[in-house]
C-alpha cells in the first residue's frame, strides 16, 4: 500500500469511514444553519466551517488516488475505489454548495420545509456511515445491506418531500416568481444531495456483489 506522509500505510476503508464522518459534520452543519438562519449576511462563520469540512475531504480524496495509483495490490478493484471515493465526495460537494447558495442567493427567510430536507440528509449520512463501519468485513457482515437500504429508503422520503413541496412551491408562488425561482433551485440541490447518498450506498452494493 502507498504511504501517508507520516509514514502510514493508507487503510482504504477507514478512508471512506473519514469522508462519511465528514458528510456527517456537513450535514449536521446544514441543519444548523438552517435552524438559526437570520439572513445572508449572517452566514460568513458557517461559510467558513463549511468549506473547512469540505477541503478535509478534498484531502482524503487525493490521498486515496495517490494511494492507488502506486499500490500493487488493492483490497478492491481500483476502479471500486475511486468510484466509492468520488460517491462520497460528492455528498459533501452538494451540502456546502447549498451552504453557500443561501448566501449567493440572497436567501431573505427560510423556507419551512427546508429543515425537514436537511434533517433527511442527516439521516441518510448516518446511515451510509454506519455501514461503511461493516464495509471492511462486508463478507461477515450481518447488517450492512438491511443499512445500505435503508439509505434507499431515506432516499424515498427525500423524494415525496421534493415531489409536495415543489408542487406546493409553484401552486402558491404567483405574486413572488423570485422566491419560486430561489427555492426550485435550493430544493434540486438538497434533493441531488438525496441522490448522491443513495447512489454512494449503491456503489458499495454493487461492490459488496462482485466480491460475494
Amino acid at each position: 500500500m502507498a504511504k501517508h506522509k507520516n509514514g502510514k500505510k493508507l487503510d482504504y476503508f477507514e478512508a471512506f469511514e473519514k469522508q462519511a464522518e465528514l458528510a456527517i459534520a456537513e450535514a449536521k452543519l446544514l441543519v444548523e444553519v438552517i435552524e438559526n438562519y437570520k439572513s445572508p449576511d449572517s452566514l460568513d462563520d458557517y461559510i467558513e466551517r463549511a468549506h473547512e469540512i469540505e477541503h478535509a475531504g478534498d484531502k482524503l480524496v487525493h490521498s486515496v488516488f495517490d494511494a492507488v495509483t502506486v499500490d500493487f495490490v488493492t483490497p478492491i478493484d481500483r476502479e471500486d475505489i475511486i468510484s466509492l471515493t468520488q460517491k462520497l465526495d460528492d455528498v459533501l460537494d452538494y451540502m456546502e454548495g447549498t451552504v453557500q447558495r443561501f448566501y449567493m442567493l440572497d436567501v431573505k427567510e427560510m423556507h419551512p420545509k427546508a429543515g425537514e430536507f436537511a434533517e433527511l440528509l442527516l439521516k441518510s449520512c448516518e446511515k451510509l456511515g454506519k455501514a461503511l463501519e461493516d464495509f471492511d468485513e462486508f463478507k461477515n457482515s450481518k447488517k450492512i445491506n438491511k443499512l445500505i437500504i435503508d439509505v434507499g429508503s431515506v432516499e424515498e422520503e427525500a423524494d415525496e418531500l421534493f415531489f409536495h413541496t415543489l408542487r406546493e412551491l409553484y401552486s402558491h408562488g404567483e405574486e413572488n416568481p423570485l422566491y419560486v425561482f430561489v427555492w426550485d433551485k435550493l430544493f434540486q440541490r438538497l434533493e441531488n444531495t438525496a441522490d448522491a447518498c443513495e447512489q454512494a450506498a449503491d456503489t458499495m452494493g454493487t461492490i459488496i456483489m462482485k466480491n460475494c
